[in-house]
């Protein structure tokens, strides 16, 4: 698994999992969905990204996004 895979996996994960809570605990969840969101998208233009520096430092392989 590459950098950019992980980094993808776990952003799919946060939002499934900020859904569930917001569904089953509160509406106030879905403002995780909005900081993952702006930070894909901060990530797509900048390039910066906190998990893919972590996931770097696990030793994933590097990527075409995040290197």
């Amino acid at each position: 698994m590459t950098i950019d895979n992980a980094v993808l996996s776990f952003a799919g994960l946060m939002i499934l999992i900020s859904l569930a809570l917001a569904y089953l605990v509160s509406p106030w969840f879905l403002a995780l969905n909005a900081f993952v969101g702006v930070n894909m998208l901060q990530a797509g233009f900048t390039g910066f990204c906190p998990a893919a520096m972590i996931f770097k430092a696990m030793g994933l392989k590097t990527g075409c996004a995040f290197k």
